[in-house]
């Protein structure tokens, strides 16, 4: 099963629990093993296959957000895809571009599926021609983006990770309008394969 850079690391940290467990409650010693395993399902990061047109998802979960904006005087589709803890959290490209920036943005951890969280931490990708933005919720405390300034990138090209329960979004184009988007608010998407509006 392939996994999410980092998660090696992760998996010997909490196998390194041992040690402080069996000194100080010996019976929790057989939580270790199954932190181990959960850690590891956590960063599980499946194959998928891209279509070969339109914006994919970029995250597995549903549909939280589906909105018009304003951005710098342009009106412009935000659709936002909320990550369960139970889901992939490897975040990928939604179309085809090169990544112009990476930027991190401190901020709050409250739940990712709410209004408020667009005030949390974030990553925020610029694509050019669209933008993804890693959003950590209330239990996420780490972004791993997977890409740089410079990276040439195609559709379902992984792009980072975020740990635990987030959000990841996608601001479209000018071009692209609600009429072009094909998901609804609520809907199951799946990263990498979902087409969430045409190109």
């Amino acid at each position: 099963m392939r996994v999410a850079p980092g998660t090696r690391r992760r998996a010997l940290l909490a196998g390194a629990l041992v040690l402080p467990l069996t000194l100080l409650a010996p019976a929790a010693v057989l939580l270790v093993p199954l932190a181990v395993v959960l850690t590891v399902w956590f960063s599980r990061d499946p194959s998928r296959t891209a279509p070969r047109e339109g914006f994919v998802s970029p995250a597995d979960g549903r549909v939280s957000v589906l909105r018009e904006e304003d951005h710098g005087g342009e009106t412009r589709v935000r659709v936002g895809v909320f990550m369960n803890v139970t889901d992939v959290h490897v975040n990928r490209a939604p179309a085809p571009g090169t990544v112009e920036s990476v930027e991190h943005t401190p901020g709050r951890h409250l739940p990712a599926f709410t209004k408020e969280s667009d005030r949390n931490e974030r990553v925020d990708v610029d694509c050019g021609d669209y933008e993804v933005s890693l959003i950590a919720g209330a239990v996420a405390r780490r972004i791993h983006p997977l890409v740089a300034p410079g990276t040439d990138l195609d559709r379902g090209d992984r792009i980072g990770h975020i740990t635990f329960g987030s959000r990841a979004d996608v601001l479209f184009p000018p071009g692209v309008s609600l009429a072009d988007v094909r998901v609804e608010r609520g809907q199951k998407v799946r990263a990498g394969e979902t087409v969430l509006a045409d190109d």
